[in-house]
């Protein structure tokens, strides 16, 4: 059975929660009538089990042959599956999918394929609805280009949501991207983009659930060739 650990990035903030909740608790018990203290008991415990809970960090080792797999590179719902303009580092016609996750998915991130980093890069923004279309390119964000062995380009995109307020993105240009390793972390309601050849080929839909290092999104062409944009 797989055990979930705690991820890195929350662990100061779970021992933070921890203490501050016993420094809340201790003059309630002390100063407070009983009843009072159980109900500030209850709800302070309520509150450091969702946080412990968020910040949870499921082992998932994924073993598959095909280099061209994509695999999703969070939990969630896909929200758009769609070929549009990508302004920001491509200029071209490509294939948007798009993961929105909410507070009670796991928010660790997992690079999707394998391959070398090109870029990594973050970008200030607002703070708006994650699920909105706007919010991936007004949005605080970041972006990590990687290149495949066979010299195809995908693009993912994390985006800060209405109450996410920090993107940690673990990719360092010139590294390589391996299967079953973080990309990084997105604290709170946020949502994962990934920019693709237009001619992959899909296997999931609008509206699907998806877990992070376990879901196959598609699979690119075997022929890099064939990785022409057409016009959308």
């Amino acid at each position: 059975m797989k055990k979930p650990r705690i991820h890195r990035e929350g662990r100061t903030l779970i021992c933070g929660t921890a203490l501050l909740l016993f420094l809340v608790n201790v003059p309630m018990y002390l100063y407070f009538p009983h009843w009072i203290f159980g109900i500030t008991l209850s709800l302070t415990a309520l509150l450091l089990v969702f946080v412990t809970y968020f910040f949870r960090n499921p082992v998932r080792v994924l073993e598959i042959d095909d280099p061209n797999f994509i695999i999703a590179p969070a939990d969630g719902r896909v929200v758009v599956v769609e070929p549009m303009e990508e302004n920001e580092y491509f200029h071209e016609p490509k294939l948007q999918v798009s993961i929105f996750m909410s507070p009670f998915n796991v928010h660790a991130n997992w690079y999707p394929i394998e391959g070398t980093i090109l870029v990594s890069e973050h970008q200030k923004g607002h703070h708006k609805g994650a699920w909105l279309p706007k919010s991936s390119t007004e949005n605080e964000r970041s972006l990590v280009v990687i290149e495949t062995p066979s010299k195809v380009q995908i693009a993912v995109r994390q985006v800060a949501g209405a109450m996410a307020r920090r993107i940690v993105t673990y990719a360092k240009p010139g590294h390589q991207a391996h299967r079953n390793t973080h990309l990084g972390f997105i604290k709170l309601g946020s949502r994962v983009d990934m920019y693709l050849p237009l001619n992959t080929e899909m296997f999931v839909e609008v509206g699907e659930a998806v877990r992070g290092n376990e879901t196959i999104i598609g699979r690119l062409q075997d022929d890099p060739t064939l990785n022409t944009n057409e016009e959308v």
